[in-house]
């Protein structure tokens, strides 16, 4: 199972609905109020209470149809957080954030992120919430954390006949505990629909028009709601994009090759200085790394209760590669396993899978399949995804895996390719922003996305790490508040320099 929950390791998506595009009852209909009071549940990535509290963060929950085809049936519950502005009297309305996933929780990342935003928040009520099937807003569940845990552990090395038939059994019975413990929810858990969320959004908080920043596949969320609610695009910007038209070959690929870069580049900054704890050079780098994945793989190392397997291991390595900041710690991790300490691996991993301290999971690694594969009608064959798996593992024999796809093939509930085809005509200007070092979320699907929004502008940040605002860049921040607070569209081919 761990072949395609944590192997895959993304951000993906396209969208999936089953409702018809642009209802008029949302037009015509007076929108849901939201009952903003204390924020009593928040969280932070260990899964702890945050330690102090801002009192003028506000929480609150906007109820949506469950199924938008039947506006009138069964209901849900949006969770959604705000930081009201600071500067009311230059206040210019709500900027909405998806910050990822699918499945990341909008309401603690953006509690958790809200410091970094200060500036933005100056103008403008930062508001973000938990997509449906995610966390508060009717989460997917799939098992106990028991269940969890042995599937985010299982390993990916070796590749073989008998791995393939363990893969795929586990891959079913997840499926099957998902089906059991969130069938109501699972088809209607598409991007389409969270894109409709998105717009009683922006009709409860009393705005014409939506002003949005998406990061990975808040991109796709955003690009799918241009589509739908062309007219109803205010400033939005769409950072780490996605191209929605993928495969999902081509999509495991593409971040098989990303992720092996960053990785690369990784060894060589840690080497650079000549006390690289995993190794003297890049090559004897590489091999003490090789040779610990291939030791774990035989023999679990014991952290406390629990055991470091290769598969986790891999996962921690992948996650500390999200950004160039996590570089260090990364070091520090790889250089204590081989030395036989994993906590430091351990803690990565964890802060991937959304493992809190006291061994429960956040829905990060349920709720993330549940709308990868809902949202495409893409079901690969056994050997597409041999062909996959082998094409991956080429590029890559420390992240190559089958990528989602294994998953998708068995999964409960057929999709839809309807938000595969983006075209945001008619829309606002809308700001894309690639990274040439992203590993997520290659640069080659910036220039993409940015061609089918075709009222959108391209941004190219030439740094490390998975989205580019928040990596400390002063330029994309420059360039991309000057638009969010004044309106100013950057110029084409417009560049920034390494942070």
């Amino acid at each position: 199972m761990r072949r395609v929950l944590a192997a895959a390791l993304v951000v993906t998506a396209a969208g999936c609905s089953t409702a018809p595009a642009e209802p008029a009852a949302d037009a015509t209909t007076a929108p849901e109020q939201i009952a903003w009071g204390p924020c009593t549940d928040l969280k932070r990535p260990d899964g702890a209470p945050p330690a102090r509290q801002d009192p003028s963060v506000r929480c609150g929950k906007l109820s949506v149809p469950l199924d938008y085809a039947k506006p009138d049936g069964d209901k849900l519950e949006l969770a959604l957080i705000k930081l009201p502005a600071t500067d009311k009297g230059k206040r210019l309305g709500s900027m909405v954030f998806n910050f990822g996933g699918p499945g990341a929780s909008g309401v603690d990342t953006l509690d958790q992120a809200g410091k970094m935003l200060a500036t933005l928040r100056t103008r403008y009520d930062l508001i973000s919430f938990d997509p449906r099937g995610v966390e508060r807003s009717s989460g997917v569940r799939c098992g106990d954390s028991a269940e969890l845990e042995e599937f985010t552990s299982l390993d990916t090395l070796p590749s073989n006949e008998e791995t393939h038939r363990e893969s795929e059994q586990a891959n079913k019975q997840f499926a099957a505990l998902c089906q059991q413990d969130s069938g109501k929810i699972l088809p209607f858990v598409g991007t389409v629909n969270a894109a409709r969320d998105m717009d009683r959004i922006r009709a409860a908080v009393g705005d014409p028009k939506l002003n949005y920043v998406g990061m990975s596949y808040g991109t796709q969320l955003g690009g799918v709601y241009a589509t739908l609610f062309p007219r109803n695009v205010g400033r939005m910007v769409l950072d780490a994009p996605l191209d929605p038209t993928v495969s999902f070959e081509q999509r495991t690929l593409a971040q098989t090759r990303g992720f092996q870069q960053a990785y690369e580049s990784f060894l060589r900054s840690c080497v650079k200085d000549g006390s690289c704890a995993v190794g003297k050079d890049v090559a004897t780098a590489n091999a003490n790394v090789a040779k610990l994945m291939n030791d774990l793989a035989a023999k679990p190392l014991k952290v406390g209760n629990r055991q470091l397997t290769q598969g986790l291991a891999s996962t921690g390595v992948a996650a500390a590669l999200y950004s160039e900041l996590t570089w260090p710690f990364l070091e520090q991790a790889l250089g204590d396993t081989l030395k036989g300490r994993g906590q430091a691996l351990m803690f990565l991993a964890d802060s991937y899978t959304g493992r809190s301290e006291s061994g429960t999971y956040s829905t990060q690694m349920t709720s993330f399949p549940a709308i990868t594969c809902v949202d495409t009608a893409e079901r690969p064959s056994e050997a597409d995804l041999r062909r996959t798996e082998a094409a991956a593992l080429k590029i890559s024999p420390l992240f190559g895996s089958e990528g989602s796809g294994g998953l998708c093939r068995v999964w409960p509930v057929k999709g839809s390719n309807e938000a595969r085809h983006v075209d945001a005509t008619g829309s606002a200007p809308i700001v894309v922003v690639g990274g040439k070092g992203d590993p997520a979320t290659p640069y080659e699907w910036a220039p993409r996305l940015t061609s089918q929004l075709k009222t959108a502008t391209l941004v190219t940040y030439e740094g490390e790490g998975h989205g580019a605002y928040l990596s400390g860049s002063k330029c994309i921040r420059g360039l991309v508040d000057s638009y969010l607070l004044e309106g100013k569209v950057p110029g084409k081919g417009a560049t920034c320099p390494a942070a």
